[in-house]
């Protein structure tokens, strides 16, 4: 039996304001096998605190890679799962942009695999374009590399949901 085509969803917000629950909530809804892809490093006590958190969270069927930088092999690999939810690519584009990477080459080749993927797949990035505009001008450029990531996972993806206080508005789908 061919497989169903995957569903792309996309949930969007502001720091705390429930994207990863809902994103969980949303994964648990698809058979196992899931996979949760972190791109996270444990740079300090308050990201070791979050990370414990968050794998806290997930109960023993999930299976979770750690790809900080490498996630489009990480997806690559998810691809053998029902649903993979990567949480989240805010922190995957600042590690890039920490470590010197081209981002617009991973941007690239990051869309370029979403758009044929055939996984279920949740994706989850902070909505910066409410706030202050930064005064410094490499955090204006990381907020506009990150909308720019934003604005065309949401043209690939079935739904979009923007977070906000722990409430989901489904904005696309």
């Amino acid at each position: 039996m061919p497989k169903s085509p995957a569903t792309k969803i996309l949930i969007l917000g502001g720091v705390k304001s429930g994207k990863s629950r809902l994103a969980l909530t949303l994964a648990e809804k698809f058979p196992l096998p899931r996979i949760y892809v972190a791109t996270a490093e444990p740079f300090d006590e308050e990201m070791q605190e979050k990370i414990r958190r968050h794998r806290e969270e997930r109960d023993a069927s999930w299976e979770t890679i750690e790809a900080p930088l490498e996630l489009v092999e990480a997806l690559n690999i998810g691809e053998n799962y029902n649903v993979c939810l990567v949480d989240c690519l805010t922190v995957w584009l600042g590690n890039l942009w920490y470590h010197g990477r081209d981002l617009k080459r991973e941007k690239r080749r990051l869309l370029s695999l979403l758009s044929r993927f055939k996984t279920n797949v949740i994706l989850v990035s902070n909505e910066v374009g409410l706030g202050v505009i930064p005064a410094q001008k490499d955090v204006r450029r990381y907020a506009e590399a990150l909308g720019d990531l934003n604005q065309e996972l949401a043209k690939l993806c079935h739904r979009v949901y923007l977070v906000v206080a722990g409430l989901p508005l489904l904005i696309k789908g």
